[in-house]
């Protein structure tokens, strides 16, 4: 009885926690990239700041829309929503573990992706047309990556479920490989696409033609307008966790073991941390791509997903 509690206020602490600190994490993001341009940046805070602003501000409706126009904010703030909650973040063995497996989040980020194109498609814009048909020419070729990696993952764990992945990657002695820095390398891609960061599209640009993510929610204001924003920030928690829980999934507290939260907690904020600085630093050393040599970059990520599922399951064979 006392695990079955434990487990379900660790659930409960995950999901406040990774909601709450979202709009922080984009904060210091954005906060260490203007500090490595020689900018002074806004506060941390300001991402919280700016949804209380669009909170308060009045939503305007184009003439152009349809009835579905409110629907696609709330149905991709509550897909990410959903995404944020059952991927692991400080602990593992939490009651949302069991629908914790790679096919719902996929399923998750792709639903929010589908509102996101719909919303942008919604009203007719120019913009926001040519916005989706990028966005979904990434989106094919992201998952192609994805479930590619997917398959590495499943031959060294023998499970879908990314807390089942995490738990054989820090008690399976499986060290260092060829294989897994692939793996890394190609799930680093696609969680830039997936975030709309640079190489692949950069979330402080305001010219219109060069656009992605920004340019689907051009014609969308006030509260509407806050739930995609606060989508955007879930959905770059999400990939955070869930590079900092695959491969760095060390010292992750347990949910029915209230003695290893402090480490557990303490450790996940280390690697948000180190990540929300790692960003900022790959970005402002990178330059954004053009549009049409962004496929390249998937095609190699689905190349790299493609030859650590191939060494592994050599390394498995020739083991056995």
């Amino acid at each position: 009885m006392f695990a079955l509690l434990a487990r379900l206020f660790a659930t409960l602490l995950h999901i406040a926690l990774v909601l709450a600190l979202a709009p922080l994490l984009a904060g210091c993001i954005a906060r260490w990239r203007a500090r490595l341009l020689g900018r002074r940046g806004p506060p941390v805070t300001q991402p919280y700041r700016s949804l209380l602003r669009l909170l308060r501000k009045t939503t305007l409706v184009p003439e152009t829309s349809t009835e579905l126009y409110p629907v696609w904010p709330f149905a991709a703030c509550a897909a990410m929503a959903g995404a944020a909650m059952l991927v692991p973040g400080f602990s593992t063995g939490m009651l949302t573990a069991p629908l914790g497996d790679f096919i719902n989040i996929i399923g998750l980020l792709a639903l929010a992706r589908v509102a996101t194109l719909l919303g942008g498609l919604e009203t007719g814009f120019g913009f926001g047309g040519a916005a989706a048909a990028r966005e979904l020419l990434f989106s094919i070729f992201a998952e192609a990556a994805l479930l590619v990696v997917l398959i590495s993952f499943v031959l060294l764990a023998h499970s879908f479920n990314i807390g089942a992945i995490a738990t054989a990657f820090a008690t399976g002695h499986i060290g260092v490989s060829i294989s897994l820095g692939f793996a890394l390398v190609a799930l680093l891609a696609v969680a830039l696409t997936e975030t709309g960061r640079v190489p692949v599209d950069n979330p402080a640009g305001h010219l219109e033609v060069a656009m992605v993510h920004e340019a689907l929610l051009l014609e969308y204001s006030g509260r509407y307008l806050l739930l995609f924003e606060y989508a955007g920030m879930l959905r770059l928690m999400v990939w955070l966790n869930i590079i900092a829980t695959i491969f760095f999934p060390f010292l992750m507290a347990h949910a029915g073991d209230p003695r290893s939260w402090p480490v557990g907690l303490g450790l996940w904020a280390v690697k948000l941390g180190v990540m929300a600085v790692a960003l900022p630093v790959f970005e402002v050393a990178m330059a954004k791509m053009r549009v049409f040599r962004v496929p390249e970059f998937l095609g190699v990520a689905i190349l790299l997903g493609v030859l650590a599922g191939v060494f592994l399951f050599v390394a498995a064979r020739i083991g056995a």
